[in-house]
């Protein structure tokens, strides 16, 4: 089957939160759309996240207000457009001298709850956690802590909405087809889809063409457009840790380590806490990513320096 003569204003490649959210919007604006992704929509990244809708609050100490800004007045139109898969969460940040000072905390905190337009969030309180019952779990050794606001997401499920609303709105949503070559021809760009279930192949031009392929951006450009780009995208691998849950209640924990970086332990599927993440380089197939036993090591370490409950690598799901 051959669609040569059908032109579309634009052609996504890639079925993540990032494809499925271009899509949606642009023929919520009229355009006409195809997004084809060569698995199945939300199969990479997108459903192997944090699951939190957050405006960043670590950039703000890299002096990335608008960055900040912008996410969180995002956050605000997710809540109110999706709180059947979006919903508040508090996270409460045990205070180490060792590495923030505490004031710091407080203005980056201050600047997180007002930068945004905070409108459907509670604002941020310090605790005692020595009489806090979100203390309780918490090493004696950290006596003070501060409790903030983000939310938490059903990423996949994020995704899905988009495209269908999408769809909706008249773009044409392709699953299990791989974009196959793309080639720009008299001012238009030429793409070949394959169906994977059938094999059969679809020829469309489109006026403009967006990479929304996550880690396999790269193969996109080198290998279907067959471009010798210099910008190539450096993939970045942070795991995740799935264990038992091992405190009371709904709030969220967020540690700060040694290293500087922030660790999230967040309620996961009523009975578990997932943890993360890491933050290293990556090489290999976007296929075969999986976390290192350092990373789990690195991140076991992390909880083990706050919590009463120390965690090991049998407690690992």
């Amino acid at each position: 089957m051959s669609g040569d003569g059908d032109i579309v204003d634009l052609f996504v490649i890639g079925g993540g939160v990032n494809g499925a959210g271009i899509a949606r919007d642009a023929a919520g604006r009229g355009l006409s759309v195809i997004l084809c992704e060569k698995d199945d929509l939300a199969e990479g990244t997108s459903s192997r996240s944090g699951k939190l809708v957050h405006g960043g609050l670590r950039y703000l100490e890299y002096y990335e207000f608008r960055l900040v800004r912008e996410a969180l007045i995002e956050r605000e139109v997710l809540l109110e457009s999706a709180p059947h898969i979006i919903w508040p969460m508090r996270f409460v940040l045990p205070h180490s001298p060792d590495d923030r000072p505490a004031w710091l905390v407080r203005i980056g905190l201050f600047l997180y709850d007002h930068l945004g337009g905070r409108k459907r969030l509670p604002p941020t309180r310090t605790l005692n956690l020595r009489t806090a019952p979100e203390g309780a779990p918490i090493k004696d050794a950290f006596m003070r802590g501060f409790e903030y606001s983000d939310c938490w997401v059903d990423d996949a499920r994020l995704v899905v909405i988009n495209a269908l609303d999408a769809a909706e709105r008249g773009a044409k949503v392709f699953t299990r087809t791989a974009c196959t070559a793309a080639r720009r021809d008299k001012g238009l760009w030429s793409v070949e889809m394959r169906d994977g279930r059938t094999g059969v192949k679809t020829t469309v031009r489109a006026k403009a063409l967006i990479n929304a392929a996550g880690p396999w951006v790269n193969d996109v450009v080198n290998r279907v457009a067959g471009q010798n780009s210099k910008r190539n995208v450096r993939l970045v691998k942070g795991s995740h840790i799935v264990v038992p849950k091992f405190w009371e209640g709904r709030q969220a924990y967020l540690v700060q380590n040694n290293d500087k970086r922030v660790i999230f332990i967040n309620p996961y599927q009523n009975d578990l806490a997932l943890i993360g993440t890491t933050d290293i380089p990556y090489e290999g197939r976007p296929e075969d990513v999986a976390a290192e036993e350092s990373e789990i090591d690195y991140l076991i370490k992390a909880i083990n320096r706050y919590f009463k409950r120390g965690l090991t690598r049998g407690d690992v799901v």
